[in-house]
């Protein structure tokens, strides 16, 4: 049995930690706060001081940290993975970043004898605790088999989505255009409909049958119309930075993303407005336009 590390032990982080425990694994890990390390021993993990003691415990090294700054700080800084790691040792980087920046870590880490795997996650908070994560996995074939089972033990839909580091990140950048876009379209089709006089409870159980139904739009709905907008595991920060990344991706490449584009201002106004809550809090932007609130009746 694999020996695990993980670094970066947040609302994400800490459900995929305790599913690795639970699937059999030892697992060290490591985070800068004093109570996520608290909560990893709670669940049967060992702590670590830093990145260094995690990789010297660790077969496979989880990395799930904010953005490519701490990615890099976590592997190249002082007391940072690749002091501590041996040869045949595996990177995972399950944070999402920039593809460029996972391309840039690659070269010092393979030349060391280290394996790299580029695997941003999709499925948010819950998905992190069920072990349902969608993970969108770059690495060479041999690599991606031979650490299946760790991803496995966090991911129910494991694509293989090339062998080229950034191919995971480049498929994650994209599908965030889709959620990002898909979120806006779930406010403003709940305001319209408030403020024209339906019930948000009937806009939910149509809207949930009909052709755009899906687990996105009956949690975001559901939240919406509980007024939950704290704490529920999707912070705003999170998916703007992502949209950010979208965005950059698209300049890069020349590509006109015009409803990613109004949804990444949008998040952008509600992140000013609400720095401290999740996604569905953007409602009550549109809400305050509007002179509605979408709740239960």
């Amino acid at each position: 049995m694999k020996k695990v590390g993980f670094v970066g032990l947040g609302d994400m982080g800490i459900g995929m930690a305790k599913n690795l425990l639970q699937n059999g694994f030892a697992l060290t890990g490591y985070d800068l706060r004093e109570e996520r390390l608290e909560m990893l021993t709670r669940l049967g993990g060992k702590r670590a001081a830093n990145c260094r003691e995690v990789a010297e415990n660790s077969d496979a090294v989880f990395v799930m940290v904010l953005n490519g700054a701490q990615v890099k700080t976590a592997i190249f800084g002082e007391h940072g993975l690749l002091e501590g790691l041996k040869p045949n040792a595996t990177i995972i980087v399950s944070a999402t970043i920039h593809p460029s920046e996972v391309r840039e870590v690659a070269p010092a880490v393979l030349e060391r004898g280290i394996h790299l795997i580029d695997t941003p996650v999709s499925g948010g908070k819950l998905g992190a605790e069920n072990g349902t994560l969608t993970m969108m996995t770059a690495t060479k074939k041999e690599v991606f088999d031979d650490c299946k089972d760790l991803l496995e033990a966090v991911g129910e839909n494991i694509f293989h989505v090339g062998e080229d580091i950034g191919m995971g990140q480049t498929v994650k950048a994209a599908l965030q255009a889709f959620i990002g876009a898909s979120f806006t379209a779930i406010f403003e089709s709940l305001v319209l409909g408030v403020k024209a006089g339906a019930k948000a409870e009937t806009l939910y159980e149509v809207f949930s049958a009909s052709a755009v139904g899906s687990p996105l739009f009956e949690n975001a709905a559901k939240l919406i119309m509980e007024r939950k907008f704290k704490d529920t595991g999707s912070h705003i920060g999170t998916m703007y930075k992502d949209l950010g990344i979208t965005m950059n991706l698209a300049k890069e490449n020349g590509v006109a993303m015009f409803t990613t584009s109004a949804a990444y201002e949008l998040f952008q106004a509600g992140k000013s407005l609400f720095p401290d809550e999740d996604n569905w809090s953007i409602v009550k932007l549109l809400e305050q336009i509007a002179g509605i609130e979408v709740k239960k009746q």
